[in-house]
């Protein structure tokens, strides 16, 4: 529904992750192995956030969480259900109800559509060796 948008400054507004079309009470599945960090609300919505092996996180909200911090979850795992948006989330943030999924690593927010191998392709040129 939305893409990921970055700012061109961390501190400046944007869009730190992707919106996935998502009707309430439908379930949420982990996209990855791992442990979770967080599960609970944050600014009055439901979130859960789950650290990776290999450095990264992911994070996901509105959700109504059946996971529990220091919980390990699969990749596919239930982690709860889309919760029915506040009338201001839904109009503040996504036209219907989304499911609000981000990926964070060592050196700030990436777009969860390369988890997919969905995400942005850039091609480099090619040097002549030297």
């Amino acid at each position: 529904m939305r893409p990921f948008a970055p700012p061109p400054l961390p501190w400046l507004a944007g869009h730190r992750g992707v919106d996935l079309d998502a009707r309430p009470r439908r379930p949420v599945h982990a996209a990855g192995a791992g442990v979770v960090v967080y599960a609970g609300p944050f600014a009055a919505r439901g979130v859960v956030s789950i650290a990776h092996a290999d450095g990264l996180r992911t994070t996901y909200l509105p959700v109504r969480t059946t996971v529990r911090r220091g919980q390990t979850v699969r990749r596919g795992d239930i982690i709860g259900v889309v919760e029915k948006p506040r009338h201001t989330d839904a109009a503040a943030h996504c036209p219907a109800t989304c499911l609000h999924w981000g990926l964070i690593g060592p050196d700030g927010y990436l777009d969860p559509l390369l988890l997919l191998a969905r995400g942005q392709v850039r091609l480099l040129p090619r040097w002549p060796p030297t």
